[in-house]
């Protein structure tokens, strides 16, 4: 039931790495018996290759099997959150945000896919992806992490991974991990892991779903949520990790706690006198598996003592371990404990390269392009590139990326970064100008057709990556403001994990947003600003006018603003995205007229391609009510579709709204009731046009 770190049977079994340390293996694995190891972010090999993964999986493997009492194999971990990021040689692909970004479940679905058939080639069964948690306030530090702000968005995205982790062909089974449940993404300050203080109905009717859509796709492990909702941590909280996941949902998989979150109980919240008493805790409360890296002898005396003194019962304890045993035989670890290493190498140096570019181009959102700025005309006979970050390929993949806070020092990730694409991309004939310095860069651009100006912020992760300011910083907005004063049209490019509040550099005649793009990101992007990719990337989040305007984000109460309406007030908001063609909204009809609560609705959307070039096209469907019974947001999104268009062609295309997606709590101030949908009059809403429907 406890899950030990790699670094804890390496090296001098601290942190120092290097090679498996037999005296530790025999410690953690055959003394203390630990169910799982994990490679935390930066954990792996002496020699960090595929080939030099899989041996190393192989020997925890066998020493497993070999050593423990009842040669039982262990279950491998690893946060492999955009592709088999912790392997150098790995296709990195957007982080979450990015993939939020492309509204298509289909490319989420084939990044999980793809990252499964690298992780398990190494050996690897369990993948600790991907979040489910809500992108809600910029300042968190693990915004970039999330599919977006929106429920049904982040549930939607999510469920396509699990299915594509879950289902990939690869040379063995690898499980996903819906994380981090529930309501971690709603810290009080914007700092990582600080407890949350919620209502229960916006804790049903907004944190939950994006779980609970993602476990009904089949999820059998779910991660829990390191903070404290309602002044409860989420690992002690047997209403979330009974009540709500197992009794209501029907989960019938693994919990596993998050880094060192049992101990946190004791040592952190005060929950409890000693470790025991923690393990209790959680144990009573639904954990099945505790990732408690570096105490393998603590963890198993501690849950022997708990048993002793009464505090938990051997019953509970064959649960989980009945639990953890099922997910293995189902995961064919004791018929096929090992891989090839031989093959390794083969199966994911630069695997699925053209995936990952074709997710960074979809991931990109055009958010200005004044006067046709973009794409790139074929005409230009100098494009200037400036900023940082157009040559940073290891910023550009962003945290969580070889090591936990990004790729270390001195090491660079294999990839393609901006400068690069935009070189590679450029027709014969233009010339395409590195601005050394941002004098130079303002020099260059007075003779030059466009400057590209790359601008964004330093990777990190978690707790480091945490904001109070979420904006340019003041050299980089100073580059651009001369830049505009150049003269000559300038495209902003932003590579980072959130908004970033523009401040001086807002105003330029082209602005891309394009995440964490990965790897592949420099193609990608180039794709975008040269027009072989048609950008059809829709922002997942909302966009604040300027520091202090978050939390933001679309779905605002009534009275948020003081008024009897509902403020939102964004730079950009949720859904924003051009096109380098026009579209158009045609009618939108339900169904039915009236239809009884609990039972779906139907409509159909008339969508056209009006301009001259094909494109890709998000069809969104939003609610509203005249009233309700509690305060609900002026509008919702129920439905989503991405379809292909050919210039000019008109099509009418079929969504279905869940009526989950319609539920809100009812009931007073403890909003603890079960979710309904409401009677009376509803709004379905796509583009500027609408349907009535009448729910009885």
């Amino acid at each position: 039931m406890d899950q030990i770190a790699v670094a804890r049977v390496q090296g001098d079994c601290e942190w120092s790495g290097g090679a498996l340390n037999e005296t530790c293996m025999k410690s953690v694995l055959g003394d203390y018996a630990a169910g799982s190891i994990l490679s935390g972010g930066g954990m792996g090999p002496a020699v960090n290759t595929p080939a030099e993964w899989a041996k190393m999986v192989n020997t925890v493997q066998k020493y497993a099997v070999d050593n423990s009492r009842l040669h039982i194999p262990v279950l491998y971990g690893v946060d492999a959150v955009h592709g088999h990021n912790n392997v150098l040689g790995a296709t990195v692909f957007p982080h979450q945000i990015g993939l939020g970004a492309t509204w298509d479940p289909a490319t989420v679905r084939a990044a999980g896919a793809s990252t499964a058939r690298s992780v398990a080639a190494t050996g690897i069964d369990w993948n600790f992806a991907p979040v489910a948690d809500l992108a809600r306030d910029q300042r968190w530090g693990r915004y970039y992490e999330t599919f977006g702000e929106d429920p049904l968005l982040a549930g939607t995205l999510a469920a396509a991974s699990v299915t594509g982790i879950d289902t990939a062909n690869g040379a063995k089974h690898v499980v996903a991990t819906v994380k981090h449940f529930g309501g971690y993404s709603e810290p009080a300050n914007g700092h990582d892991r600080v407890p949350a203080d919620v209502s229960m109905r916006y804790l049903q009717d907004t944190l939950l779903p994006s779980y609970k859509q993602a476990v009904q796709a089949g999820a059998k492990t779910v991660m829990v949520n390191s903070g404290a909702i309602n002044g409860v941590p989420a690992t002690s909280s047997k209403y979330l990790l009974t009540k709500v996941l197992r009794d209501q949902w029907g989960f019938k998989g693994v919990t596993v706690s998050d880094w060192e979150d049992v101990r946190a109980l004791q040592t952190k919240y005060k929950l409890a006198a000693d470790y025991p008493e923690a393990i209790a805790l959680a144990v009573n409360a639904g954990l099945d598996m505790a990732m408690e890296p570096y105490f393998a002898k603590e963890w198993s005396t501690g849950l022997k003592t708990a048993v002793d003194r009464g505090l938990v019962s051997v019953k509970r304890i064959d649960e989980s371990a009945g639990r953890i045993l099922r997910m293995k035989f189902e995961l064919g670890l004791f018929e096929h404990p090992y891989v090839d290493a031989a093959k390794a190498d083969a199966a994911v140096l630069g695997a699925d390269k053209a995936l990952a570019r074709k997710a960074a181009a979809e991931s990109q959102v055009l958010l200005r392009n004044d006067g046709g700025v973009l794409p790139i005309s074929p005409a230009a006979k100098k494009i200037v590139v400036a900023g940082s970050y157009a040559d940073d390929i290891n910023d550009q993949a962003g945290g969580w990326t070889i090591g936990w806070q990004g790729v270390p020092e001195g090491v660079t990730l294999p990839g393609t970064t901006v400068l690069a694409g935009i070189k590679e991309a450029a027709p014969a004939g233009t010339e395409v100008v590195r601005a050394t310095s941002a004098d130079d860069a303002v020099a260059q651009a007075k003779d030059a057709d466009l400057t590209v100006v790359v601008v964004g912020e330093k990777a990190a992760a978690e707790g480091a990556a945490d904001s109070p300011r979420p904006e340019l910083s003041a050299d980089q907005q100073a580059l651009v403001k001369a830049l505009k004063a150049a003269g000559k049209p300038v495209v902003t490019v932003v590579i980072a994990g959130r908004p970033l509040a523009l401040g001086d550099a807002d105003g330029t005649q082209g602005l891309l947003m394009s995440w964490l793009p990965g790897s592949e990101g420099g193609h990608g992007i180039a794709d975008v600003l040269f027009g072989a990719v048609n950008p059809s990337g829709r922002l997942p989040v909302s966009w604040p006018k300027h520091i202090g305007n978050e939390p933001l984000y679309y779905q605002q109460l009534p009275g948020t603003n003081g008024g009897p309406e509902s403020s939102y007030d964004a730079a950009y908001p949720f859904g924003a995205g051009l096109s380098y063609t026009s579209y158009a909204f045609g009618a939108i009809t339900a169904d039915k007229a009236v239809v009884r609560a609990g039972d779906p609705v139907g409509v159909k959307v008339t969508v056209s391609n009006t301009g001259g070039k094909a494109g890709d096209l998000v069809v969104p469907v939003y609610v509203s009510r005249p009233t309700s019974d509690v305060l609900t947001p002026a509008t919702r999104l129920v439905a989503f579709t991405k379809v292909h268009l050919a210039a000019g062609e008109t099509r009418t295309v079929r969504l279905q709204v869940s009526p989950g997606t319609l539920a809100v709590t009812p009931g007073d101030l403890d909003g603890a009731g079960a979710q309904k949908v409401e009677r009376g009059a509803y709004t379905f809403s796509a583009g500027d046009k609408s349907a009535a429907v009448t729910v009885r």
